[in-house]
């Protein structure tokens, strides 16, 4: 059966595929987004055209494809975008492990025929292919005014790159939407950044990229083992050495999971030598999966011991002290413990004579807790925009609070009275997050707001949102605890 799908495939795209996928050729395209549907622009050249043989051949890519164990739920995937004959084997690897349950895709890839300053997102409603037509997630509008975004119609007409992607998806997947971005140039940070609010439990990340092209195949494995070694580590100081065409894609990747601390995994390499072609002038595939960490849960990896909190306490008030008095040294503690160097996110707060003095905090673990205290302690002290900033005087007035945070989990709950019935206070901090509209609560909050309603209502207020929104289906609620310390504590 395989052999009859691989000889089929052949006959269409051995020709084209290969030298289709990093052409640079500026195509000059008109009435693009005009009907609303984005239609298929490769469908019949690097995979079947016909549905049948279409799914026929997604479900052999899949019983063929390597099984890998992975630690955890997918939820980024670096993916090729090459004809199905080349790179279909490898790509299918990574898709075959993705959660069935997903709902919202967001697709990363480059346009090879259009130059794009910033990122792009189709004017459609939906994509199409021989399997059916997917929609556009709603929140696609509002993502577009972003300042990364400058939709570019004709750059969407005719790229494959994210197309073919699609048929792997529409075989797993029951029912999902899409967001398909171009990258162009955009900062691959500030697009991570900006996409970040967006990914719930329920959404899955890819980048759309193949590795090194026409090289010898020693050489072409050599350098793309580079990028093979570089991505699932994160470690950005090799990726500019890394050949990938769609490289800004897999770095707003990379970005995304650091952000979100997923780790990342590589299942299957190989390059066209090794799956149709010639051996001379190969191209380089790789299918890369990033997944929770295995130690997502409710509470923090290592506790903190006293001496610990201590030192964090002595941390932060040296961070604004160094920021207030010349020549002061931040009191960094020796790392030790290595409860003070694990990855985890964090709050700072003031107090003034028992009233709020600033509060600034991350949520995602993007740094050790050492360097996330550190920082949000002169956030909070200089950053507030609630506040003016500390003064030298106000110094010796204040008191210092250190909130360490698990990961935040989404609450799954069936209407409003078990949402409410789900909160445990004094317990739960609280994300809400309504389109790019984002805003928490600390645990602590409770003590002031301890009815549930109202402390819904007013976290609505607090990111900009109607006070009834967390009431909405398309709000997500995040929970997570926090191991709260204080000066007032240790004295």
């Amino acid at each position: 059966m395989r052999s009859l799908i691989m000889k089929r495939l052949l006959g269409t795209v051995l020709s084209i595929a290969l030298v289709f996928t990093c052409t640079t050729a500026c195509l000059s395209a008109s009435g693009a987004g005009r009907d609303k549907i984005r239609k298929p622009a490769v469908a019949g050249m690097f995979y079947p055209g016909a549905p049948e043989a279409l799914k026929e051949t997604v479900r052999t890519l899949f019983k063929d494809a390597p099984s890998v164990d992975v630690p955890g739920k997918i939820r980024g995937l670096v993916a090729p975008h090459a004809g199905y004959v080349y790179s279909g084997i490898v790509a299918a690897a990574g898709y075959k492990l993705i959660d069935p349950s997903t709902k919202t895709v967001i697709l990363l890839g480059p346009s090879h025929r259009f130059p794009l300053r910033k990122a792009s997102i189709a004017e459609a409603k939906a994509y199409r292919t021989p399997l059916g037509d997917i929609a556009l997630a709603k929140f696609v509008r509002t993502l577009k005014n972003k300042p990364l975004f400058d939709p570019v119609p004709e750059a969407h007409e005719m790229e494959h790159s994210l197309e073919v992607q699609l048929p792997f998806l529409q075989v797993m997947l029951a029912d999902f939407e899409i967001v398909p971005i171009l990258t162009g140039h955009a900062n691959p940070e500030a697009l991570a950044t900006t996409l970040a609010p967006c990914i719930d439990d329920d959404t899955l990340v890819i980048a759309s990229s193949d590795l090194s092209h026409y090289y010898s195949y020693e050489t072409a494995v050599s350098l793309d083992k580079i990028c093979t070694t570089a991505i699932p580590a994160l470690k950005f100081s090799d990726m500019p050495v890394c050949e990938a065409c769609g490289k800004q894609a897999v770095l707003t990747l990379m970005h995304i999971a650091r952000i979100k601390g997923w780790q990342g995994m590589l299942i299957d390499y190989k390059n066209s030598g090794d799956t149709a072609g010639d051996k001379d002038r190969v191209v380089g595939y790789a299918s890369i999966v990033f997944t929770d960490r295995k130690e997502k849960s409710g509470e923090m990896k290592e506790t903190l011991s006293t001496q610990d909190k201590k030192a964090l306490l002595k941390l932060a008030r040296s961070a604004i002290k160094a920021k207030l008095v010349k020549g002061t040294k931040v009191e960094r503690p020796e790392p030790r413990s290595t409860a003070l160097t694990q990855e985890g996110g964090c709050f700072v707060t003031l107090h003034k004579h028992g009233q709020l003095r600033g509060c600034i905090g991350t949520i995602e673990a993007v740094s050790s807790i050492m360097e996330c205290v550190e920082k949000n302690a002169q956030s909070a002290a200089f950053g507030d925009p609630r506040f003016s900033g500390l003064s030298r005087k106000e110094l010796s007035k204040i008191d210092i609070e250190v909130s360490i945070l698990s990961v935040p989990e989404k609450l799954r709950f069936k209407d409003r009275e078990d949402l409410k019935r789900k909160l445990q206070p004094l317990v739960h901090g609280v994300i809400l997050s309504r389109g790019f509209n984002r805003s928490t609560f600390l645990p602590q909050v409770w003590k002031q707001l301890p009815d549930k309603e109202q402390f819904l209502e007013h976290l609505c207020l607090k990111g900009g949102m109607p006070p009834e929104a967390w009431q909405d289906p398309e709000t997500t609620v995040q929970v997570y605890q926090a191991e709260v310390f204080g000066e007032e504590d240790f004295k």
